[in-house]
């Protein structure tokens, strides 16, 4: 069966390309004990912006789209450095952002799934793919600026989301759906998930072991041997008062 990758308009594609430099540029923001300059910024909203496609199509042996095309590079630059002159402003519509970001991260979590899908790639692996390119970009913001990866701890779903997105799409395709069907359910699953999650403080339980209580093998003391605490604190004073009495 042939796929076909899931595509959208090339203004959609800029529109998420510059949302991830505005990201990139709140997220240097917030990191004023290491004073990161413009330049930094930059690099920082190129990471979170085009880090997921460009993994993607490394791990696909593919030329990376965002490279080669222009656009992408400019819009995140561009996007960066006016999501840094205009924080105080961007900070109020935390909500919006989080709304487009999760509306972005699942169409390029069901354009790395499907196109992986067209290339042969086993549905494990789309998927695997599809997370790659949905979140990449943050994991390698994470890595540059060598803070603990995101995604590995205790989080709002990030991962999960990107990854029920993909894992939608590449059943549907599988069940026969079209990819104009499953590529803006899987979005829309990717993006309702993660809102809910952010909305709701869902997330993943901390790491924990098993402890399971297994009864004692050491039997307890007859009553016969067993001298109570008392007992024997009371034994030892009569004994200290007795040889206190004989001297």
């Amino acid at each position: 069966m042939t796929i076909a990758p899931f595509q959208v308009s090339l203004w959609i594609e800029l529109l998420a390309a510059g949302l991830g430099g505005l990201q990139g540029a709140l997220f240097a923001a917030s990191q004023r004990e290491r004073r990161i300059d413009v330049l930094g910024v930059v690099v920082i909203g190129l990471t979170v912006a085009l880090g997921g496609s460009l993994l993607r199509d490394v791990v696909l042996n593919q030329p990376p789209v965002v490279i080669w095309a222009d656009w992408y590079l400019l819009v995140a630059g561009v996007s960066a450095v006016i999501g840094m002159a205009l924080q105080p402003v961007f900070a109020k519509a935390d909500w919006l952002i989080t709304l487009l970001d999760a509306v972005v991260m699942g169409i390029f979590g069901a354009i790395g799934a499907s196109k992986a899908l067209s290339l042969g790639v086993g549905m494990v692996g789309a998927i695997v793919v599809g997370v790659i390119g949905a979140i990449g970009g943050g994991v390698l913001r994470d890595l540059i600026l060598n803070r603990p990866i995101t995604i590995l701890h205790v989080g709002t779903l990030y991962a999960v989301a990107a990854g029920a997105g993909a894992a939608s799409l590449v059943l549907l395709l599988t069940l026969g759906v079209p990819i104009t069907i499953a590529g803006p359910v899987a979005v829309a699953v990717t993006t309702a998930l993660r809102l809910a999650a952010v909305r709701l403080g869902w997330t993943f339980p901390e790491q924990r072991a098993l402890h399971p209580r297994f009864p004692s093998a050491v039997a307890p003391p007859d009553d016969a041997d067993h001298v109570p605490g008392d007992a024997v604190l009371s034994e030892h004073r009569i004994r200290s008062i007795t040889t206190t009495v004989l001297r």
